[in-house]
C-alpha cells in the first residue's frame, strides 16, 4: 500500500504516533506532524480540531492493539493462570531491552498532561487502563469471588504500571521480571 492509499486521518495519526513516541507529546508541534504526514497544517486541522484531539486519537488507536498484545502473550504462555500473567511481564521485559523502548505511551502522556485531568488524552489513557484491568478481572472471575477478582486485577495493574515507571527510571528491565514474579505470587494466592 502506498502512502496515498492510506486515508489521510490514518496518515496523520501514524505520523503523530511516531513523533510522540520518539519525542513526547509536548515537544512535537502540529507543524511537525503535518510535515511528517506529508500534508498541510490546514488539512490536519480539517481532520482534528486541535492537537489535544490528535493526541487522544493517537492513544485511542493504541488501546486495542496493546490489549490484544497482552492477551496474546497471556495465551501463548504455557502453564497456570499465574504463569500466564507472569508471561505478560516477561514479554514486556524482553520489549524493554530494545533500545527504542520508551515504556507505556498512556503513562508517559499522563505525566506530560498531569495538570490537565480532563484532557481527552487522559480520558483515553484512563479508558485503556480500565479495559486492561477489566480483562484481568475476567481472567480471575472463574476462580475468585467478584470483589477478590477485582482487587487482584487492580494489584496486577499497580505492579504493571509501577514496573513501567521503575524500568524507565533505572533502564533495567529486570524490574519488570521482578514485578512479574510478584504478580504470579498474588495470583497463586
Amino acid at each position: 500500500m502506498t502512502r496515498t492509499d492510506v486515508p489521510t486521518r490514518d496518515r496523520i495519526i501514524e505520523a503523530a504516533g511516531k513523533l510522540f513516541h520518539a519525542e513526547g507529546i509536548r515537544a512535537v508541534s502540529v507543524d511537525a506532524v503535518a510535515e511528517k504526514a506529508g500534508l498541510t497544517k490546514r488539512t490536519l486541522y480539517y481532520h482534528f480540531r486541535s492537537k489535544d484531539d490528535l493526541i487522544a486519537a493517537y492513544l485511542e488507536t493504541r488501546d486495542q492493539p496493546n490489549l490484544a498484545l497482552f492477551q496474546r502473550w497471556f495465551t501463548e504462555t504455557v502453564g497456570s493462570t499465574a504463569d500466564k500473567v507472569q508471561g505478560i511481564f516477561c514479554n514486556l521485559a524482553a520489549s524493554a531491552r530494545h533500545p527504542k523502548w520508551k515504556g507505556c505511551g498512556f503513562l508517559r502522556t499522563s505525566v506530560e498532561l498531569i495538570h490537565l485531568p480532563g484532557h481527552p488524552a487522559i480520558l483515553a489513557g484512563r479508558t485503556h487502563k480500565k479495559r486492561v484491568e477489566d480483562w484481568l478481572c475476567s481472567l480471575f472471575a472463574d476462580v475468585r469471588p467478584p470483589d477478590e477478582a477485582r482487587r487482584l486485577a487492580r494489584q496486577i495493574i499497580l505492579l504493571l504500571d509501577g514496573a513501567f515507571a521503575v524500568v524507565l527510571l533505572h533502564r533495567d528491565p529486570s524490574y519488570m521480571e521482578s514485578a512479574g514474579e510478584a504478580a504470579a505470587q498474588l495470583v497463586r494466592g
